[in-house]
């Protein structure tokens, strides 16, 4: 059956409903990715009793090909770089760093508007369950999965709306679970899932996590 979320709120109050086995533990941590993985995140974490943060992470596109992926960073100089795809396309050293210089700038700045400051939550040994608003490419949430990959987590749950039913196969050999509501064959636009799928702002994720700063 095809669903249509009214909006982010109800998404994730339904993707909840699907994580209850993460309910009232004490290891679990609920990360958004913003913006519009936020107030999704916010419900579930509100469901399961759960820490939220936001896990701030940037994609370093190709240049010409922002899309696609050669590498991300996130916050306290972590990086991963793809080495396939920088090979593969013969992209320069000092290409990739034009890139880094240009994302570090939008993630500081996201940095200083979400956490004024305030460190993020460790997520090393503890079970993350991650949420976006939905997968795209996929390129996203990829980047985000190998950034906390580094931070040694003991489980990384992805838990996303819709996505592209092939995404969400390649997507269960990355991670411990997925938890996804709607995997059409094709996805087109996320936003067509939902019927009001207007822009989150800056200033609805400070709202959403200021009960924790």
């Amino acid at each position: 059956m095809v669903i249509r979320f009214r909006n982010r709120t109800e998404a994730g109050q339904m993707l909840a409903q699907h994580l209850t086995a993460y309910a009232n533990r004490e290891n679990v941590l609920v990360l958004g990715l913003p913006r519009g993985g936020v107030p999704v995140a916010f419900e579930v974490a509100k469901a399961l009793n759960a820490p939220l943060d936001v896990c701030i992470v940037r994609k370093l596109g190709v240049p010409g090909q922002k899309e696609l992926a050669m590498g991300a960073i996130a916050s306290g100089g972590i990086g991963v770089l793809n080495y396939d795809v920088i090979s593969t396309l013969g992209i320069d050293k000092e290409a990739v760093q034009v890139v880094a210089a240009e994302e570090l700038q939008e993630l500081q700045r996201r940095e200083r508007t979400y956490r004024s400051n305030a460190p993020p939550l460790n997520v090393k040994d503890k079970t993350v369950i991650l949420i976006d608003d939905g997968i795209a490419t996929g390129s996203t949430i990829r980047a985000a999965i190998a950034i906390l990959k580094k931070h040694q987590p003991t489980t990384i749950v992805v838990a996303v709306p819709v996505a592209p039913a092939s995404t969400y196969e390649e997507l269960q050999s990355e991670v411990d679970e997925i938890v996804c509501l709607q995997t059409p064959e094709l996805l087109s636009a996320i936003g067509l899932w939902y019927e009001d799928f207007s822009q989150t702002t800056d200033e609805e994720v400070q709202e959403i996590l200021d009960f924790r700063f």
